[in-house]
């Protein structure tokens, strides 16, 4: 793992330094995932997930040199599946590329691919405008945090779920998917962390909160 380190660029250590930083919301589940190996030659990944129950087991890193640069402190930590009386409000991941050498497509080294997934009530699911509306989260997300970035793009996808036969009398779940990448403008990628935490609560209807203020355990209406 030493020597694995070693081989690791500075600025891709640094990058892992600031996600150790992050500060998100408590109701966030936090975890390293298997990062993509194609994307580019250094990756991280994180995946999140907002349940309807706070309490989740606790998760370690183990994938690659990131596990060394991340702690429990920061890592919230997620299971599997969530315990049975349990609603998976939303879900997400977070991954971030480096390449030494740069990217024209990036429009530099440093490059951050999201997706982020949430059911939602069939009233909103049907606006017209949640797409546009997901993306301006995400912008706002960015801008509250003063993450700088820029090349940023995303495709926002409605999907709707219906059930037949034995399954009939499940009603209908319109599900929310955004996917988006930008590129970050420096190594530092503490605020783009928080941003997009920020976002996956927003997709699972939490509220947002003032500064320092601790939220209560969230319980979404039906």
């Amino acid at each position: 793992m030493v020597n694995g380190l070693a081989q690791v660029p500075a600025e891709f250590l640094h990058a892992l330094g600031t996600l150790r930083k992050a500060q998100c919301r408590s109701e966030l589940k936090l975890a390293e995932i298997p990062a993509p190996s194609r994307l580019a030659p250094f990756a991280v990944a994180l995946g999140a997930e907002v349940f309807s129950s706070s309490t989740r087991p606790a998760r370690t890193p183990v994938h690659g040199p990131a596990a060394m640069a991340f702690s429990k402190e920061n890592l919230r930590g997620t299971s599997g599946a969530g315990d049975e009386d349990d609603e998976e409000l939303a879900t997400g991941r977070f991954i971030l590329l480096h390449d030494p050498e740069g990217s024209a497509v990036w429009d530099g080294e440093f490059r951050i691919v999201t997706y982020i997934r949430a059911q939602l009530d069939a009233d909103m699911g049907n606006d017209a405008m949640l797409g546009s509306v997901a993306w301006t989260w995400l912008v706002d997300a960015l801008e509250n945090h003063s993450a700088q970035y820029r090349a940023a793009g995303g495709t926002a996808t409605r999907i709707l779920s219906e059930s037949f036969g034995t399954l009939a009398e499940r009603p209908e779940t319109i599900d929310i998917e955004l996917r988006a990448s930008w590129t970050p403008a420096s190594s530092d990628a503490q605020a783009h962390l928080e941003a997009w935490c920020d976002m996956v609560c927003m997709f699972a209807g939490l509220p947002p909160l003032p500064p320092g203020v601790t939220p209560l355990p969230h319980r979404r209406l039906t």
